[in-house]
């Protein structure tokens, strides 16, 4: 019982000081999402074979809504396929809101967004350019309808959104510290460690497997870790890179062609793995 009021004492703690920074990020995702969400797929569509330029910039707003909105395009066929994997490799999800909200973790979120960028637009290129050689081009179709629409975030304003997201998300990463605080207590660092193959090359395997999870969870577990020291930077860069929030649950559901999903996702997970494998290697 004491441990277990220690790690709610601490979890507690830790949430609450985050929360006005957390309100704070989301006030300004809210307001650019509500404002230039029409505009931006819309942008990315004319940059034509740039895509995964303007895919890998755009992704890297931290909001899952893009990687949503460009999963609809591609099955549109209205944007490439290295645009998409740009996009959903570049995505960050929640994990620059968490990380801007504790000051001592802040100074990691450049590296972190300037690698993942780098990644997705050599990914994207790479991609693009492998299938103009072997394959032919597919034929343009109607675009689906944004799914984002659905969570009725148009209806409510800017604030509502905003705190309806900073309450979610609070909520998930009280959580979440909770799960990992009674993890480490439990299992002991020692073996904490062994478990995430801590110091060993082959972490990112693992972390990119993680982030494929298709919800917030992979990337709040991911940052959490990485900001606590049990995940190096290029296991982080793994996990978040294959992190495309709902991206890859929307392809799925919208794109009629399985086997493209999944060779997608293997595309997606090889990515994240060798790049973190690099990092590691030459750090």
């Amino acid at each position: 019982m004491k441990i277990l009021a220690d790690v709610l004492l601490d979890a507690l703690s830790d949430t609450l000081k985050m929360l006005p920074f957390l309100f704070g990020v989301y006030l300004l995702i809210e307001y650019l999402e509500h404002k230039a969400s029409d505009r931006l797929p819309n942008a990315l569509r004319k940059l034509g074979p740039l895509g995964p330029l303007g895919g890998a910039a755009l992704g890297c707003l931290p909001q899952c809504g893009f990687s949503v909105a460009a999963a609809n395009l591609y099955s549109g066929r209205l944007i490439s396929l290295g645009t998409l994997l740009a996009v959903f490799v570049a995505t960050s999800d929640e994990a620059v809101p968490i990380l801007l909200a504790n000051p001592s973790t802040a100074p990691k979120i450049l590296p972190l967004i300037a690698v993942k960028i780098l990644t997705a637009v050599a990914a994207g290129l790479i991609a693009d350019l492998v299938l103009k050689i072997f394959s032919r081009g597919r034929t343009a179709k109607e675009p689906f309808r944004d799914l984002c629409e659905d969570c009725g975030c148009e209806e409510h304003g800017v604030f509502r959104s905003a705190l309806s997201h900073t309450v979610r998300i609070t909520v998930f990463v009280f959580a979440i510290s909770v799960a990992l605080g009674l993890g480490i207590a439990l299992l002991g660092e020692d073996s904490l460690n062994r478990l995430l193959m801590t110091d060993s090359p082959f972490q990112p395997l693992l972390t990119a497997l993680i982030g494929l999870v298709p919800n917030c969870a992979a990337s709040v577990v991911l940052t959490n870790l990485y900001a606590a020291g049990s995940l190096s930077f290029g296991s982080a860069i793994a996990g978040l890179s294959t992190g495309a929030g709902l991206g890859l649950a929307v392809l799925f559901r919208a794109n009629r062609n399985l086997k493209e999903n999944i060779a997608l996702t293997a595309m997606l997970y090889l990515t994240g793995a060798v790049a973190g494998m690099i990092i590691n290697a030459v750090g």
